[in-house]
């Protein structure tokens, strides 16, 4: 509760609420129901990325009521509305993976014109899958208003023969069925049980790295994340998520205040010790250009190389996200951190507290099953590293979370396919051959366009049982639920020219994931050769609407894949109008 009445004479929604020219405006709000007090107050808005699309948006509106009861017990009025989500479960392996990463531009930019055009004071955004997260808080950074973060919550593991499951499970299965070792009622059954709830994809997948990001970042309350979308403890953090925000609009703390080098350093340390998504290392310095701050791909490796790995989680390890939150969640990760030295105590948060203060409450310990004690790691290094070379002079990522050192260095024959379906048709027919390094092109941000995921082909691999026998190397993107020995963002893009639209069937390449390097065997006069006979940018079917509009405005991956030159250009913060 807030000690008494918040001056609304700097906020913006002074815009529509005083005075008497605001009359018209304030007949607006009669209308739906606000007291004269009500209008008086702070406007807070409550967004929510929820849809019928999937069940990690499903939650999404009735968690937002109890945000607006926070909001009304701390003396500020709430203001709901929506904005998309594309859901990658669905969108995978198809046309529709395309719009998922644009998404998360076109979710930072309504929520951004929402809070515009309405004049709101502060925003507490509420995401479930994917993008959504990464999405809300660059609107938040870019709006620099008091923001509070929350998740809504993953889903219950599936169980099956005595075992959790979940929808990795399932697309691996399919491989396994391809394989003809998986038959069509076990499959059946499969599919019916693997996702018994409302809730985000269980393992540290991307919605779920980028959950535990928001709580390292700041921008969520702790613990916030862990709780299962099922539980009712969320509209307990969702309440307190309302209060806080009005706490910081009391204070004057803004998103910038909290999303800073430092805290992104911390976020960043926890996608490594977690095993998180390669993605984090799209998602990391978009929300840092939103903020004018310099954190590119290259930071976010060198922070995952010299990060131990202890917590042990799906599709490298063996836990789901309930089973992280019942060992006491984001919190007793980063106290394992601190003990090591790797957390910048003295970051803001969304309580108006430090990091520092924060852990300092924190009573639990790692329980060394699902957290292992920051001294006895499962490997001394991130679970996510970083690869340059002359394939990849702008850099590649790749998740080695439970892939033993030995088998971190590949190197074999290309054989090159120019998009995802190609590749996925060979694979289905297992026109491939152990030792080779497939490689998918043409799917970066402008070229694909969309920068697509590749967890159909990546989960056949694997159900086929030789996600060890080959390499994949992209310049899309790969789920969360991805594993083996699968690079990713390989920069520059083919459509752009990179190396790797260079490359031809049978250059031999070479990743060494434990030195950071990814290689193809060709002289720089060679590769020159290439480039100078290059036929130019594979055409694509999208020459009208918001993908050829994305692929027009869309930067490097290395930078984030972002779409406006961010807040070292601005000439104004919103939150000051």
């Amino acid at each position: 509760m807030l000690k008494g009445k918040i001056d609304k004479a700097k906020l913006p929604s002074r815009h529509v609420t005083e005075g008497p020219q605001r009359a018209p405006h304030r007949s607006y709000f009669y209308a739906m129901g606000l007291s004269e007090e009500e209008i008086a107050q702070p406007f807070v808005g409550v967004a929510t990325c929820w849809n019928e699309a999937a069940p990690c948006n499903i939650a999404l509106n009735r968690q937002a009521q109890a945000v607006k009861l926070g909001v009304k017990h701390a003396n500020g009025t709430p203001r709901e509305f929506t904005t998309i989500t594309v859901t990658d479960g669905i969108a995978m392996g198809h046309e529709g993976m395309r719009s998922s990463l644009a998404s998360r531009e076109a979710i930072a930019d309504t929520v951004e014109l929402t809070m515009r055009g309405h004049c709101y004071d502060a925003i507490v955004g509420l995401a479930g899958c994917d993008k959504s997260l990464p999405g809300m808080m660059m609107a938040m950074v870019r709006l620099n208003v008091p923001s509070v973060f929350i998740y809504g919550g993953s889903i219950l593991p599936g169980r099956l023969d005595g075992k959790d499951v979940t929808v990795q499970d399932v697309f691996e299965a399919v491989g396994q069925h391809q394989a003809g070792n998986y038959s069509d009622e076990q499959l059946a059954v499969l599919e019916r049980v693997a996702c018994p709830s409302a809730g985000a994809c269980g393992g540290q997948f991307t919605a779920n790295t980028m959950a535990c990001v928001s709580e390292a970042i700041g921008l969520a309350l702790p613990n916030s994340s862990g709780a299962p979308a099922p539980y009712e403890s969320r509209d307990q953090y969702c309440v307190a998520s309302g209060e806080a925000v009005m706490v910081l609009l009391e204070k004057g703390i803004r998103a910038r205040d909290v999303v800073t080098r430092k805290s992104l350093e911390n976020a960043a340390r926890v996608v490594a010790c977690t095993g998180g998504s390669t993605n984090a290392g799209l998602h990391l310095p978009a929300i840092a250009h939103e903020a004018g701050i310099d954190f590119d791909l290259d930071d976010v490796c060198a922070i995952f190389r010299d990060t131990p790995y202890f917590v042990d989680l799906k599709p490298g390890g063996n836990y789901v996200a309930k089973d992280l939150y019942e060992a006491g969640g984001v919190p007793v990760v980063m106290k394992e951190l601190r003990k090591a030295g790797l957390v910048h105590e003295e970051c803001m948060t969304a309580t108006g507290r430090t990091m520092g203060e924060e852990l300092d409450i924190v009573t639990r310990e790692a329980d060394g099953r699902v957290i292992y004690p920051v001294e006895t790691p499962l490997t001394p290094t991130g679970g996510v590293v970083g690869l340059k070379g002359n394939l990849a002079p702008e850099g590649a990522i790749v998740k080695v979370a439970g892939i033993p050192a030995e088998d971190q260095v590949f190197e074999g024959p290309a054989r090159v396919f120019e998009c995802e379906e190609d590749a996925f048709e060979a694979v289905k027919k297992r026109d491939y051959k152990e030792g080779e390094v497939i490689v998918i092109r043409n799917e970066g941000p402008a070229g694909g366009p969309g920068m697509r995921e590749m967890l159909a082909t990546t989960a056949a691999i694997s159900g086929q049982g030789m996600g060890k026998k080959v390499a994949l190397i992209t310049d899309g993107r790969f789920s969360g639920a991805t594993r083996g020995f699968c690079v990713g963002h390989v920069g520059p893009e083919a459509a752009h020219c990179g190396p790797i639209a260079l490359v031809r069937n049978g250059d031999v390449i070479r990743i060494d994931a434990v030195k950071g390097e990814i290689s193809v065997d060709l002289s720089e006069e060679e590769l020159a050769s290439r480039k100078e006979a290059w036929a130019g940018p594979r055409d694509t079917i999208y020459a009208s609407g918001a993908l050829w509009k994305y692929a027009q405005l869309v930067g490097s991956t290395r930078l984030g894949a972002v779409t406006h030159p961010g807040a070292k250009s601005e000439r104004h913060v919103y939150a000051d109008i």
